[in-house]
Formats: C-alpha cells, sequence, structure tokens
C-alpha cells in the first residue's frame, strides 16, 4: 500500500496544475479551499501548491454534504465572498448552489472538485492540455447555444428530445482565470439548461449517476413535460430515487442540463468530476440550473451519463455515437 507521504509527493504536479493553470494564482492572492472531511489530503496538496504560488491561503473543512447541491455553512459563504480563488475539494458539489453563484458575483475565480480522488490529482483526466482543448469546448458551446432543439438517442434505448431556445450554453474547459468564473477541472465540457417543463422522452442511464457511481444495471427515466415521472431499473435506479426524494422538493425532479463530454484524458472511473468529463458521452442532469442559465432552485443536481450516445441539435449530428462530428 503508498504511503500518505509518498502520494502527497506524486499529488502535488496535478495540484501546481490546478493552482498554476487552472485558476491562475497570482502572489499575494486570497485563496479559499473549502474541504470535507473526507476530502482533507487533496486540500492539504492544493494548499501546498498555493503556498508555493505565494497565495495567502484559508482552508476551510466542513461536514460532507448529504448530497450534491446542499449550501455550505453560514462561515464558509462568508469566506467565499472575500476570496480572490475559491477551491472546493469535496466528497459532495456545492457548485449549484447561492453560495457558489454569490462568490463568483463577488469576483472569486472558482474551481470546483466534487468527488475528487488523490489518483485523480496523479494521473487520468488531470494530464489533458485544457489550453488546446479550449477551442473545441468553446465551439460545442456556441452550437448548443444556437440551437432551438436538441435530440439524444443510443443503441441502449434513450429517446429524448428538449427545446434549447433562448438558452446560452456554457463552455467547462477546465479553466477559471478570469474575475468571477467558474470551472471543474480535470472536467471538460460543453452543457446548457434545456427550457423547463420542454423535454419529453426516455433516458437509459448506462454509465455513472454522481453520488452513486458506475451503472452495472441500466436505469430508465421516463421524462414527460421536462419532469422525471419514472426511475426504473435494479439497486443504481432505487438509489436515485432515494437521492431525489431525500431533497424534499418537487423541482428536484426536473430536467436541468445537457452536456457533452470533452476530455480525450478522461475514463469511467465512478467519479463525477471525470466520469461526466469522458470524451463522446452526454450526461443529462436533474436539479437546479439556475447558476448556469436556467429557473430552478431545488437543493441538489444530479448528472445522468448515457454511454455512445447520439446528440442533435436542429436535426444535425454533433455527436454520433459517441464520436464528435463539430
Amino acid at each position: 500500500m503508498m504511503s500518505t507521504d509518498f502520494k502527497q509527493i506524486l499529488m502535488f504536479p496535478g495540484a501546481r496544475k490546478l493552482v498554476d493553470v487552472c485558476a491562475a494564482v497570482q502572489q499575494g492572492e486570497k485563496v479559499l479551499i473549502v474541504t470535507d472531511v473526507e476530502r482533507i489530503s487533496v486540500a492539504k496538496s492544493i494548499a501546498s501548491a498555493c503556498v508555493a504560488r505565494g497565495a495567502e491561503v484559508v482552508v476551510m473543512i466542513m461536514t460532507p454534504r448529504k448530497v450534491h447541491g446542499i449550501e455550505p455553512p453560514a462561515p464558509i459563504v462568508a469566506a467565499m465572498s472575500a476570496a480572490d480563488v475559491v477551491f472546493e475539494p469535496t466528497s459532495k458539489s456545492i457548485a449549484h448552489t447561492a453560495a457558489t453563484q454569490g462568490a463568483r458575483e463577488k469576483g472569486a475565480r472558482v474551481i470546483t472538485l466534487a468527488e475528487i480522488t488523490e489518483e485523480m490529482l496523479i494521473s487520468g483526466a488531470i494530464e489533458a492540455d485544457f489550453e488546446a482543448q479550449k477551442q473545441t469546448t468553446e465551439r460545442v458551446m456556441e452550437a448548443l447555444s444556437q440551437a432551438s432543439k436538441a435530440r439524444v438517442y443510443s443503441d441502449a434505448g434513450t429517446e429524448i428530445e428538449m427545446s434549447l431556445e433562448g438558452r446560452r450554453g456554457r463552455a467547462l474547459t477546465g479553466l477559471a482565470c478570469e474575475r468571477g468564473s467558474y470551472s471543474s477541472p480535470p472536467n471538460i465540457e460543453a452543457s446548457i439548461a434545456p427550457v423547463e417543463g420542454t423535454a419529453n422522452g426516455v433516458v437509459i442511464v448506462d454509465a455513472s449517476i454522481s453520488g452513486i457511481g458506475l451503472i452495472s444495471n441500466p436505469v430508465r427515466i421516463k421524462v414527460q413535460e421536462g419532469v422525471a415521472r419514472a426511475i426504473e431499473g435494479g439497486e443504481e435506479a432505487r438509489k436515485l430515487r432515494q437521492m431525489l426524494k431525500s431533497a424534499n422538493n418537487p423541482y428536484a425532479y426536473y430536467i436541468a442540463e445537457l452536456g457533452i463530454g470533452l476530455n480525450p484524458k478522461a475514463s469511467l472511473k465512478g467519479s463525477l468530476l471525470e466520469d461526466e468529463a469522458v470524451l463522446g458521452t452526454v450526461h443529462i442532469a436533474l436539479g437546479s440550473n439556475a447558476d448556469f442559465g436556467g429557473t430552478i432552485r431545488a437543493g441538489l443536481h444530479v448528472d445522468s451519463i448515457i454511454w455512445k450516445p447520439t446528440l442533435e441539435l436542429d436535426g444535425k449530428v454533433i455527436l454520433e455515437e459517441g464520436e464528435l462530428r463539430i
């Protein structure tokens, strides 16, 4: 078994890439690292890289959130709004929260790192050339922004359509170097918030679900008028139903996001941060989307990842069985 100290050494280059390249931390900047008791080793590596950069570093540790999308405690919210840069290496995502949105509105650059593992700082998706991939990501984002309708289908049985009319896509390039910007390296994706109430069809989730992990039995989600009306399958389906029920909010069942993974170095590992980045996958999320162009605040955000789908925008194929055509 690899010792913790040796792992810290191996993790440092990945942490340094997050700090130097992805967030472009500068000497003297105020950096806040928000973590929980399950991700302290990753937070330590990022803190070390920030210190090496000459930044003023504060680490705040909270109790792990129960599901993705729950707000952090009030003292952390206040500290986030006072920082120049915020790193969020947490076991459950706080990306789609009012706290993160508020910090960005105050000018903070935010790097969210939900479900990150020590191994993900050592090899894999972190090895991607984020700057080189930026052009492709922005091109896909523009295609989403200009489209009125999206259709996703797959050999596994996914068949769903949704309106994108009037919505602006976003490019998560892995880089957050400008004031108020946000990204989630090593994730690279282009995504959009579909118009609420317009999605209809069936989603067969056969890759991964955030907060649950890799799928052994496909999960069938029946969607009508933008809402997940039925969730069927095995143990993973049961866990997803329980997760959504725990939000105690009807908006948790709303279709919130359509995204395309664009990191050529990523592979399915059971962690949201890398799984949704896998090149050629599509993820469809339930729950909150008010922080990236939608209107839903649900108290959670759950991504479901589809393997080798086809994506049409206004009838034009831009992704064919997992192969990018744009």
